[in-house]
């Protein structure tokens, strides 16, 4: 029970993404707001990145939600421990070492200190990991509308209007139980059974 409700909504979230990448927003739209999600969620929100995306989905029509939301599934919690020290390590490199504060002394007097770093850093690493993320959500929504048309010319290729009439052919024979005439020779039947 609990196993088909799950399949049940892995198979709606795939419909939904299915659904945002070939209707409803432009690829510029998909991609946008791929990246706008993959900048709130580096930023070190606590949670709220979660609401900005409720505000914004709320307050814009070509935000697409199924994007911002698959942002979420790329920068996890699991791994945001590590953009948070990839991101203080960033800031003191730029802003240089906190005064006084070594790795077997913290005191909280040098919070505001760590946390002007650990902002420095993220800030700057939301916006390097927006700018491709854009671009490879662009490129990957592009292809699979791609793909998606290319289908569909195929398949007008291959059905073309004589196949049409045939097809209206075939299906008067067969509601009036008669042999179209393309049928195949039938196949003679043994006379012997088989050993």
């Amino acid at each position: 029970m609990i196993l088909s409700r799950m399949n049940e909504w892995v198979e709606g979230v795939r419909t939904e993404i299915q659904r945002s990448f070939s209707e409803e927003h432009t690829v510029r739209e998909t991609a946008g707001s791929f990246s706008v999600g993959v900048f709130i969620t580096m930023l070190p929100t606590l949670g709220t990145g979660l609401l900005a995306f409720v505000a914004l989905g709320w307050a814009s029509s070509r935000i697409n939600k199924a994007a911002l939301l698959a942002s979420v599934v790329v920068f996890n919690p699991a791994v945001k421990w590590g953009v948070y020290a990839a991101s203080f390590t960033l800031g003191v490199a730029i802003l240089g070492p906190v005064p006084g504060v070594t790795p077997a002394e913290v005191s909280l007097s040098a919070g505001p200190e760590i946390v002007v770093r650990l902002l420095v850093g993220n800030v700057v690493l939301a916006v390097v990991a927006a700018v491709p993320s854009y671009v490879v959500c662009h490129r990957l929504v592009a292809a699979y509308r791609a793909r998606e048309f290319a289908v569909v010319e195929t398949v007008s290729e291959v059905v073309t209007p004589e196949d049409d009439e045939g097809a209206d052919e075939t299906r008067e024979a067969i509601e009036a139980d008669e042999p179209t005439g393309r049928d195949a020779e039938p196949i003679d039947e043994p006379t012997e059974p088989a050993e």
